[in-house]
């Protein structure tokens, strides 16, 4: 694996995981009672994006190592995929 591979599938491991752990204890203006006038009542009001983020990162960085010794190591290849045996 090289070093482009590796950070593209970083990246794909950490967007996948923003994306799951976004949503996670936002609370909206609706929850609290206090919507701005000109807002939606499901715009959030405290979202901690900066403690998400780091949890982000932790947690695709693990998810990360374990692929790439998975796929440095051989356990899985392109031909364990080769389902109508075409790789010859």
């Amino acid at each position: 694996m090289g070093i482009t591979s590796a950070l593209v599938l970083y990246a794909v491991f950490w967007f996948m995981t923003w994306l799951i752990v976004l949503p996670i204890r936002v609370q909206t203006q609706g929850d609290l009672g206090q919507i701005v006038p000109g807002t939606h009542a499901g715009a959030p009001e405290h979202h901690h994006l900066k403690k998400k983020a780091w949890i982000t990162t932790g947690v695709a960085f693990v998810l990360w190592a374990i692929a790439v010794v998975v796929i440095t190591s051989g356990w899985i290849s392109v031909r364990d995929f080769d389902w109508f045996n075409r790789m010859g």
